[in-house]
């Protein structure tokens, strides 16, 4: 057997207090229970799915010796889900969740916490990273709520709910909950049946909602282990990101909620999103312009309108999208599987695409791209388009409600390489609907067979 080197008195004293203060401050009840909080993000879904296992739980880096904690409730925050804890207590001025990030930001990689057992009800609220050193940490182990009565909300300039800035090495993470209480905001919205729910935000008059949490221009960003329920509109964008990682964190609201999406990426490089779980009233994962080098495995969707890129190049905007990777992925009766979706009149281009290993159960179409995507009865055709190229689908099996492939391409710019390998997709049974074979438009490629049913409206070759 091999022997151990025995420690010296001092440092076996040293690991004797660590391990004696991570005793005395995390109770074994709160760890298991967070623990199995996030296995069941990954119970297999009804019906027989195919799912990746539960991933082992993941335990994060120690923080710098030198980093600290500051809870929220020692900068006046109440905690009783009643008192608005953006306002401190009397003597204190300062907002109490920004008091405590800006001392946390003066402490060098530190910790700000939400405690766990605490409801906290706050309006719109900045994070900066300006003043801030890298490896911030912001931990919600209790609940956020969004404040139902501010008049913030109203005034059509606040568009974020909890928003972080410019923020290097940021992690935000815990057991806990964030609430956007958005049900008083989706009673404005009006609905005719599955059409009414494919449009976007400006129509259905959502833009000025609050999207849940927001990170902007941040670089190094970590999102893991937290539930983020009933925004009002988005619930997690990152916007000009680079190096994002999201895992181990669920996402839910309605599948009737508006413009609901689940993760929303803007002009951001370098994200993976895996073992994460999303139900919500609009794409679970949304990819925008700017984006590429995106990693998406592992996620199960479903209420929702599937994992898509665009919509894409709308009023005549250039718009690039490159590099995306989506496999091992569930949906469970959402509108689209996967899909690609651009604006007539728009420029740029869709390429290097790849989906793999997705498994659909009644899903109402499963392929699509739309080159001729309208918010509106009617649109006025255009000749330039976004261009979309390289695009593989391989090893996409489960069952649809009305069609299994919809490839709607510009006449002007026609899809091309896009590549279908082991497809296996079968119509629900008495779903109610009309069902329909595969379209194609003006759609380029190949098939390597099994691909049921066969899309023999793909043309062979190049445009």
């Amino acid at each position: 057997m091999k022997r151990r080197s025995i420690p010296n008195a001092s440092s076996a004293n040293a690991t004797f207090l660590l391990a004696l203060l991570l005793l005395v401050t995390i109770s074994p009840s709160f760890l298991q229970h967070c623990l199995a909080r996030r296995e069941s993000h990954h119970r297999p879904p009804p019906g027989g799915l195919h799912h990746a296992p539960p991933p082992t739980p993941v335990t994060p880096p120690p923080p710098p010796a030198s980093s600290a904690t500051f809870s929220v409730l020692d900068y006046g925050a109440v905690g009783d889900g009643a008192t608005d804890d953006t306002k401190a207590s009397a003597d204190k001025l300062q907002l109490a969740f920004a008091a405590a990030w800006s001392a946390a930001c003066a402490g060098g990689a530190s910790t700000v916490l939400v405690p766990a057992s605490y409801v906290f009800l706050v309006g719109p609220i900045m994070f900066t990273g300006d003043s801030c050193e890298p490896n911030m940490a912001f931990q919600v182990d209790g609940t956020i709520l969004a404040h139902a009565g501010s008049t913030a909300w109203r005034s059509g300039v606040v568009t974020q709910w909890l928003e972080f800035k410019n923020v290097r090495g940021l992690t935000i993470k815990g057991c806990g909950t964030i609430d956007g209480q958005g049900s008083q905001w989706w009673g404005g919205a009006s609905f005719a049946g599955d059409v009414e729910m494919e449009l976007d935000s400006d129509r259905i008059g959502t833009s000025y909602r609050p999207t849940a949490v927001r990170v902007f221009q941040g670089a190094n960003v970590t999102v893991t282990g937290i539930t983020i329920r009933n925004s009002a509109r988005f619930h997690l964008t990152f916007d000009t990101c680079r190096a994002v990682e999201v895992h181990d964190v669920a996402v839910s609201s309605p599948g009737d909620s508006p413009n609901t999406d689940g993760i929303h990426l803007a002009g951001s490089v370098g994200v993976s999103i895996h073992h994460t779980t999303i139900a919500c009233g609009d794409d679970c994962i949304s990819i925008q312009d700017g984006c590429s080098d995106l990693f998406i495995r592992s996620v199960r969707c479903g209420p929702g309108h599937g994992i898509s890129i665009g919509g894409l190049g709308k009023g005549g905007a250039s718009a690039v999208v490159s590099g995306v990777t989506v496999q091992d992925v569930t949906l469970n009766q959402t509108m689209t599987g996967l899909r690609i979706k651009t604006w007539q009149g728009g420029s740029g281009s869709v390429k290097s695409v790849r989906f793999s290993d997705v498994q659909m159960s009644a899903v109402k179409t499963a392929i699509v791209i739309d080159q001729y995507y309208c918010d509106h009865t009617t649109c006025t055709n255009q000749t330039s388009a976004v261009a979309v190229a390289g695009v593989a689908y391989q090893g996409v099996a489960g069952t649809y409600t009305e069609r299994p492939v919809y490839l709607a391409c510009s006449d002007a710019a026609p899809c091309s390489g896009i590549h279908l390998a082991d497809i296996l997709l079968a119509p629900v049974k008495d779903s109610g609907r009309h069902l329909q074979g595969p379209f194609c438009w003006k759609a380029y490629g190949d098939e390597v067979r099994p691909v049921e049913p066969p899309v023999d409206c793909l043309s062979a070759g190049a445009p």
